[in-house]
Parts: C-alpha cells; sequence; structure tokens
C-alpha cells in the first residue's frame, strides 16, 4: 500500500509533514551527509535577522533532564550573508525553503520580508515572535494580542507568500494569540517555541547559563506542546504546525491527531542526526500498518470520546 505523504500548509505544499524547526539545522547543510535533504517536508531556516547578531554570552547551553536549556540569542550573520551563503546553497536543493524571521524592531521584521520576498529559493516566511532570548524583539511581541497582530499585518502587507506565525508558549492564553495573527493575516501558526526556564550549579551557586534563564526544549516540553496545539487548533481554522519534543514518529502522530497539519522535528537533530527521516519514514509506516490511505487523515482525528 502506498500512503500519499503529502500536506498543505495554506498554499506551500510539502511532500510529507516532517519539517525542521528553526534553530537545530541551520540551513540543513551540515546534516547533509546523513540526510536526504530532498526528502524533508520542508528545510525552516535558522533565525535570520536584517543585520548581524552576535548572539548572547557563553556558556548558553545546558543539557536538562528530557531535555536542553539554550540562550543562543539567535546569533546569526545578517540578511546579505544569509542570501550569499545559505540560500546559494539551497538553490541545488529540492525543498520548500521557510525563513525564520527575527528582528528587534516591526521596522526590522518588514525590511527582512521585504529583502527576501522575490527571492526564488525562499518559499515562506515563520514570523518569530517567540524567541526567549533576545532583549527587544522575539518575544516581546508575541506574549500580547495587539503587537503580535500589528507584526503579523506589517509582514502580511510585504509579502503574497505563505506567513507562518510562531508562536510563544509563555502566555497566560496562547489561543488569544493564535486568533489574533490569524485575524491579522496569518496563513498558519507553528508552536510551540521554548518554554522559558533555568538552571543552577548547586556546587559554584551560579546560574548554568550566562544569561541566567534560557529556552526549554525537548521531551520534557512535549506535554505542554501537545496541549497548546489541540486548544489552537480547536479554534483557528488556519493550519496548525506543531512542535515540542518529537523524537519518534509516534510523536509526531500524537501531534497530528492534535490537530497538526504538519510538524516541525528540533531538539532531536542533536541527538540523532537522521531523526528527521526517521520520523518521516515512521510516520509512513504508521499509516501503511493501519491502513490509512494520506497522512493528513491524522489531522485532528483524536477521539475525545
Amino acid at each position: 500500500m502506498t500512503v500519499d505523504m503529502s500536506v498543505k500548509v495554506g498554499n506551500l505544499e510539502l511532500r510529507n509533514p516532517v519539517m525542521t524547526a528553526s534553530g537545530t539545522f541551520a540551513s540543513g547543510r551540515e546534516f547533509a551527509e546523513f540526510v536526504d535533504l530532498s526528502h524533508l517536508g520542508a528545510i525552516v531556516t535558522k533565525g535570520v535577522s536584517l543585520n548581524a547578531w552576535s548572539g548572547n554570552a557563553s556558556p548558553r547551553i545546558a543539557e536538562t533532564s528530557s531535555g536542553m536549556l539554550n540562550s543562543i540569542g539567535l546569533q546569526n550573520p545578517g540578511v546579505e550573508a544569509f542570501i550569499e551563503r545559505d540560500l546559494a546553497y539551497l538553490a541545488d536543493v529540492d525543498v520548500p525553503v521557510v525563513v525564520n524571521v527575527s528582528g528587534h524592531s516591526l521596522a526590522e521584521y518588514v525590511a527582512l520580508v521585504e529583502r527576501l520576498d522575490d527571492h526564488p529559493q525562499v518559499n515562506a516566511f515563520e514570523i518569530n515572535i517567540s524567541c526567549p532570548n533576545v532583549d527587544a524583539g522575539g518575544m516581546a511581541f508575541g506574549t500580547s494580542c495587539v503587537p503580535a497582530a500589528q507584526i503579523t499585518e506589517a509582514c502580511r502587507a510585504a509579502t503574497m507568500k505563505p506567513l507562518i506565525v510562531k508562536l510563544s508558549p509563555n502566555v497566560t492564553d496562547i489561543v488569544e494569540i493564535a486568533l489574533a495573527v490569524e485575524a491579522a493575516g496569518a496563513d498558519a501558526v507553528s508552536l510551540i517555541n521554548t518554554l522559558l526556564g533555568m538552571a543552577i550549579d548547586a556546587d559554584t551557586f551560579k546560574p548554568k547559563l550566562a544569561r541566567v534563564v534560557g529556552g526549554l526544549s525537548g521531551p520534557a516540553i512535549k506535554p505542554v506542546a501537545l496541549r497548546m496545539v489541540w486548544q489552537v487548533s480547536n479554534a483557528v481554522s488556519v493550519p496548525v504546525i506543531g512542535m515540542g519534543g518529537i523524537m519518534t514518529a509516534e510523536d509526531a502522530v500524537e501531534f497530528m491527531l492534535a490537530g497538526a497539519s504538519a510538524v516541525s522535528v528540533g531538539t532531536a537533530n542533536f541527538v540523532d542526526p537522521t531523526a528527521t527521516m526517521r520520523v518521516a519514514d515512521g510516520l509512513s509506516e504508521f499509516c501503511r500498518a493501519r491502513g490509512i490511505a494520506r497522512v493528513s487523515e491524522l489531522t485532528g482525528a483524536l477521539n475525545t470520546d
């Protein structure tokens, strides 16, 4: 039995539902010897900003039980270097490219989208209003409805390409944020970004991260992510991309049952560079074993009776 693994996220057509989570896969170059990049649903790039960002001081990674903390701070060389290095490399890879857009201000978000809008290698934008590791921008825009909607509306006016807004779990009600960005023109939402956390070294009495706090990812956050994906998918009419602790195909199935049209694999890439392909192949086998003809049939199929 052949399973139809294709899915759509707005107007973005994916050959399978497995995407990479921003910040965990760069633009794929480092993973190309382990993964056939053209077999991915999409590559979501590391966060790109208008100008170069140096990121936060070290140490900025700390391992935790069932996960990791990071406070990288969206370090990147800026959009011109991204075009010259990353997009030039991806020109030879047959895979949809979603650029994760970061900025310190609304104007920076818009300028970056405008700069990349007509680039042939850019298929969609993921507007990052949820990074907890920068002092300006990021989560500052994503924790209340008004700024989240303003960023979305401004970016929507700058492009006709699919616009995905990445939501923060560090809010009282993620549903109201999702509804606000949907009303402002988002074609899809992706969730969740990392949960704000910290780690302390009991021997030195010091925090393990130079910034003290950072973003928690990995299997530890999966139950929170599943709950939020389920809540949001039941409230919005646009597609939801689910992420947060996906390590196996079964994890991906759970996110799709909760309402996700596609999933992003993140921290698992650091443990196993073949994780994305393992999840995609496992999803296909899961459907085949159960006589499910199209993987999209899993979306929202949760039985709560």
